[in-house]
């Protein structure tokens, strides 16, 4: 452990009786701070680099930071940052909470961009951007945040597809909570003008094959995977988390994805539906419910779409058929093979913060 005190034994070989170290000021726990601070004062050089201090950044030191977490990570840069920087790319996105593969969450380094004419920064552990002056900065919580158009739009560069239609399904219909459905983050109109100014930029091909596909009202990523699988296999488009009710009028619930015309429903069920047993109570009361109004239940699982997903495209056209509908022919086979369910995570795993907006 570090302390202020010289080696304990004198040369004589008597104990010498160290000093203790200098207790750290309670207002610095939680807290970020530039060595050169007001609230340090009083500090040795030889204290600030005792271990109990963290030293995330070049001038920056925290104590009682849990750095793992990408907010913290911010708060810790914000003590450096000078006006005109702010947090973009993909720290953006996590910090607002959009759906990413894990692939781009496992990089700690974080995301700080300038606008034209601004130097760009550069530091241990951040990666500098220089962006037009169509991004606007706002503030999310006590951080200065790319704006979430912009964020999607820089997303196009390091997303497929498919990734970019989760994300932009998400910002058009708000982040889903224990207490309900938070305000959307962004507009179809908004992502639809944002990709007329992007022609001839990066990623612009990648959003202008993604913003016909956005839906409002989306609650996960997997409901947009889900969603682009049938849709790719020639399926007709499903409707998206659509009320049921049964013949006296009253409401069933509000299934994952639906097709009305077959009263066929599709739920997805991930491991949480399995291991929580509140939540598998629900679930079978849920279920026997929609039967009990007229409708055929099909559970979907990741190996669904990362195992047999023509097994189960197949099965849900089969069904569509038994029911009523017409359906085309398959043609060729559409389905992407980088569109992995688990390569994905809502952005709220340990290690990924978020700020409140």
């Amino acid at each position: 452990m570090s302390t202020d005190a010289a080696d304990p034994t004198a040369s004589d070989g008597t104990l010498v009786l160290m000093p203790r170290r200098v207790p750290l000021p309670s207002c610095l726990t939680g807290h970020a701070f530039r060595v050169g601070d007001p609230i340090a004062s009083g500090l040795s050089a030889r204290r600030l680099r005792g271990r109990d201090v963290d030293r995330p950044f070049a001038g920056v030191r925290a104590v009682g930071l849990d750095l793992r977490i990408l907010e913290n990570r911010c708060r810790a840069y914000a003590a450096r940052m000078p006006p005109g920087q702010f947090f973009s790319h993909i720290t953006a996105a996590l910090l607002y909470r959009i759906p990413l593969p894990w692939r781009l969450e496992q990089d700690s380094r974080i995301h700080v961009s300038v606008r034209d004419g601004g130097i760009r920064p550069r530091a241990r552990g951040v990666i500098g951007h220089r962006l037009s002056a169509t991004t606007v900065p706002r503030m999310l919580g006590e951080l200065p945040v790319a704006d979430p158009v912009s964020t999607w739009c820089h997303l196009a560069s390091v997303l497929d597809v498919d990734e970019l239609i989760a994300a932009g399904d998400f910002l058009v219909s708000g982040l889903v909570t224990n207490d309900g459905r938070r305000p959307p983050l962004a507009t179809l109109s908004q992502l639809s003008d944002a990709v007329q100014r992007s022609a001839g930029r990066r990623g612009a091909r990648t959003m202008a094959a993604t913003v016909t596909h956005i839906r409002t009202g989306v609650d996960s990523p997997r409901e947009s995977r889900l969603r682009m699988l049938l849709l790719r296999s020639g399926l007709p488009e499903p409707v998206i988390n659509e009320p049921v009710f049964d013949a006296d009028g009253r409401r069933v619930g509000k299934p994952d994805l639906m097709f009305p015309e077959a009263r066929l429903v599709l739920e997805y069920e991930g491991d949480e539906h399995r291991t929580n047993r509140d939540r598998f109570r629900r679930d079978i009361f849920r279920r026997e419910a929609f039967e009990d109004a007229g409708y055929r239940v099909k559970r979907v699982t990741a190996d669904d779409l990362d195992i047999r997903p023509h097994e189960f495209v197949s099965g849900v056209r089969k069904l569509l058929v038994r029911r009523g509908m017409s359906i085309p022919a398959p043609q060729g086979s559409p389905i992407p093979a980088s569109f992995r369910s688990r390569e994905w995570s809502q952005s709220t795993r340990p290690g990924h913060g978020s700020v409140e907006n």
